[in-house]
């Protein structure tokens, strides 16, 4: 186990480093990603190297980091740079994720209801701002600010694409 850990060790740190810039969380990942590794060793079948194997067990490590860590926080506080995050951490595997993460956005919405998912639609994926809202919905400031509160509040109880990845 020792010599196989610390055989792949520093290639997977370097690979992961490429994809994650925090290296608390670099260290982390390289770790989990080798245990992984160690413990699914007797089902690698030899088709490709030890390293690509591990690689990619580490990429679908990298999007599960991203998807459990980031995205929920994402989603509210800087919607704009998520693609921007996506695309340096995901490569190729950005389109699926991104796919696959507004499809379960446009479920979450459409269970909340008109009232909740329209606000959210709005200022989220149209991109409008609080006093627009307020013009579009006939509604004063004050009352788009605490129903885009309470909308928040139910999406992130609604949300479940985190839990059931993991």
């Amino acid at each position: 186990m020792d010599d196989f850990y610390n055989k792949y060790y520093l290639g997977i740190k370097k690979f992961v480093s490429q994809k994650i810039d925090d290296e608390g969380v670099v260290e982390e990942l390289t770790n989990d990603i080798m245990m992984a590794a160690i413990m699914c060793r007797s089902n690698f079948n030899g088709k490709c190297n030890e390293f690509s194997w591990i690689c990619s067990i580490a990429k679908h490590k990298i999007i599960d980091y991203y998807r459990k860590k980031k995205i929920k926080t994402i989603l509210f506080s800087f919607s704009d740079e998520f693609e921007e995050i996506a695309d340096k951490a995901l490569g190729p595997e950005r389109d699926v994720l991104k796919n696959e993460l507004k499809e379960e956005i446009k479920k979450t919405l459409k269970e909340l209801g008109a009232g909740c998912g329209d606000i959210l639609r709005l200022k989220y994926i149209e991109g409008m701002k609080i006093n627009e809202i307020a013009k579009n919905l006939k509604l004063t400031i004050k009352a788009v600010e605490s129903k885009l509160i309470r909308a928040k509040k139910k999406f992130r109880e609604a949300w479940v694409y985190d839990q059931k990845k993991g």
